[in-house]
């Protein structure tokens, strides 16, 4: 019976449909709007109004529907209406020639009835709209959001968030501070790196320089020195003169091996490359490290996303500018941090990106769609939780609200004037001068509240999950009373002040003792950046454990462990001092003492005598450790 029901739709006129319409929805309607979609696709955008109208069922079954309209012929104005321009487009309003145009309408489980698609296309497909045209449509789709009436007074509630764990990271006390680098940093990556290294070696017509993975992990402490240890060049660690010379360097790595891993270093294969990724030399790079940020990131509730800058002042595709920011030439970074800086998810911006979702662009906008990968991307296990999400001016929108309360996340940010309805009966003039006034009201279809509150200026904000109350207040210094003032502050605005600056703590931290060493390459600043991010992670997870490691000293650890347990042994001057990642009172860490690596017993120089470096023994002996440079009872 589908066949003949299917050639009838299609034989028949509008007003024989309309007639049958009642029939055919109690049959199937899904079947009968995939049915209306392959064979009938020249609906005018007034019978598909009269559609919608006689037909309430449709938008109760498939969601609130938005209508897309086809754009005028050339140099006929078919696109006015006689509503007020300043209020937007109105369907009462309509004008003949705009009824009489050709339109679709695309439901919110992306069924479709109309002409754009010849075929009944996938859920995760879009229309390709012109783009004056959907920035039109959008507008006018937005303004038509809520009407008049559709807002009430009153203060959110948010009862219907499921409570969040407790988040533990009590297993991490046990880790060293090398162990939890390389929580971040894997042997996997290091391998990844030397393979990929020894290739572009090979491919740039040169001998295999045989990298080994104890060389890079010595290159990659070189450049962890260069950031709290900084010279005017790479090449004054090795530097005869004692104001310059670094002896822990250059006992561990000759100069001329340094330059040639720094030359032939590489992250991904030139033989199979992506063209349409401008970022293809750090791909592998990027993805194993989003992988293991993600499985080591405990749970925790705040979470906020923002961007972040590399700098970089060369000339590439990818380079941005951004007006204000501590940096301002460079790459552009989307971040998901905690509020305390951990950094869960990341993506470098390049534009038009081959993992991009044009689904998740048409919706919520390039800035973003970022954030809804980034949410997909998390494991089954962490992604169920009620995560609070905060972020700025930028991202907020009603869609991405409503969208994140749908999947059980809470979400909060400053919104532009732009994007709230023009219904919204709060407006910036509507506001007095008297620092800490606010007026809130929510919208009552889509349950979220819009806040306005007066501080130097005007602050607006929106959420799905913060209210009002309880009204806190915040210190200010008043010009006209010439002393400070305590000034009401509205709970969404606490909140907002309280998890929001995660990316910005990330950034701060990143920036004390970052990579100094430069290089030529485009990608060279993105690879010290991902270095650094590899090692504030871990050190993060130090501090959550309990740790009193400050980022020196972390670092630190870091560097001098890779280069004394991988490096060449030299003789250190003075007496060494006891190490902090020792449990035991040793002067060495923990991670050297037990590595059961090339510990060489030896008599000490010129017939003297050394402190025994055992527990518990003040012994002075003629024997040493060669590797640890310390003297030991041997019997």
């Amino acid at each position: 019976m589908d066949i003949p029901l299917a050639i009838f739709i299609h034989s028949c006129s509008i007003l024989v449909l309309e007639d049958f319409y009642k029939t055919l929805f109690t049959i199937d309607l899904k079947n009968v709007i995939i049915f209306v979609n392959i064979f009938r696709n020249d609906f005018t955008l007034e019978e598909l109004l009269n559609i919608l109208d006689n037909e309430p069922e449709i938008s109760e079954e498939f969601g609130t529907p938005d209508v897309y309209i086809t754009p005028p012929n050339p140099s006929i104005l078919t696109d006015e209406d006689s509503g007020d321009e300043e209020e937007g487009g109105i369907l009462d309003n309509l004008s003949g020639p705009q009824l009489a145009s050709t339109a679709e309408l695309v439901f919110s489980n992306n069924s479709r009835i109309g002409k754009f698609i010849n075929d009944h296309k996938k859920t995760n497909e879009t229309i390709k709209l012109d783009k004056k045209k959907k920035r039109k449509i959008l507008a006018e789709k937005s303004s038509r959001r809520s009407e008049p009436g559709a807002w009430v007074q009153g203060d959110l509630q948010c009862n219907n968030f499921k409570p969040f764990p407790v988040t533990d990271y009590s297993k991490f006390s046990l880790y060293s501070c090398v162990e939890l680098f390389e929580l971040m940093f894997t042997n996997d990556i290091f391998e990844h790196l030397v393979s990929e290294s020894n290739k572009y070696a090979m491919f740039c017509n040169n001998r295999d320089p045989n990298i080994t993975v104890e060389e890079l992990k010595c290159f990659i402490s070189i450049l962890i020195i260069s950031g709290y240890n900084s010279l005017p060049g790479k090449r004054y660690y090795w530097e005869d003169g004692k104001d310059m010379k670094n002896e822990m360097v250059s006992n561990a790595m000759r100069r001329d091996r340094f330059l040639q891993i720094s030359r032939f270093i590489h992250c991904a294969d030139n033989i199979n490359i992506n063209t349409k990724d401008k970022m293809y030399k750090l791909r592998p790079l990027i993805e194993k490290l989003k992988v293991n940020f993600l499985k080591s990131f405990q749970p925790y509730q705040y979470l906020s996303y923002d961007e972040s800058m590399i700098k970089y002042y060369g000339r590439h595709g990818c380079k941005q500018f951004l007006r204000g920011k501590p940096i301002r030439f460079g790459y552009k970074a989307w971040c998901l941090t905690t509020d305390f800086g951990y950094l869960l998810n990341f993506d470098i911006y390049q534009g038009k990106s081959p993992n991009s979702n044009t689904a998740y662009e048409d919706e919520y906008g390039k800035a973003a769609t970022p954030l809804m990968i980034m949410l997909d991307d998390l494991p089954d296990e962490k992604k169920k939780l009620s995560y609070s999400i905060y972020f700025d001016n930028l991202f907020t929108g009603f869609n991405l609200l409503v969208d994140l309360r749908e999947r059980g996340y809470g979400g909060t940010g400053t919104i532009r004037d732009n994007r709230i309805p023009k219904s919204c009966p709060i407006s910036k003039n509507s506001m007095s001068k008297e620092r800490g006034e606010y007026k809130s009201t929510i919208s009552r279809e889509d349950g979220l509240i819009v806040v306005r509150w007066v501080d130097n200026s005007v602050v607006s904000m929106s959420s799905n999950c913060h209210g009002t109350e309880p009204v806190s207040t915040v210190r200010r210094f008043s010009q006209q009373q010439k002393k400070f003032i305590q000034v009401p502050r509205p709970a969404i605005i606490a909140n907002y002040n309280k998890h929001m600056g995660g990316v910005d703590r990330m950034d701060e931290d990143i920036a004390r003792y970052r990579v100094g060493i430069r290089g030529k390459k485009w990608w060279w600043p993105i690879f010290t950046w991902l270095l650094d991010v590899a090692i504030n992670n871990a050190w993060v997870l130090s501090k959550k454990s309990g740790s009193n490691f400050t980022k020196l000293e972390f670092k630190r650890e870091i560097a001098t462990t890779y280069l004394t347990k991988y490096g060449q042994t030299g003789k250190q001057g003075g007496r060494p001092s006891k190490s902090k990642t020792s449990i035991s009172n040793a002067r060495i860490s923990d991670e050297l003492r037990y590595d059961q690596m090339n510990h060489w017993v030896s008599e000490v120089p010129n017939k003297k005598r050394r402190r025994c470096a055992g527990d518990n023994c003040k012994s002075h002996v003629r024997t040493m450790c060669m590797k640890c440079d310390l003297g030991l009872c041997i019997p």
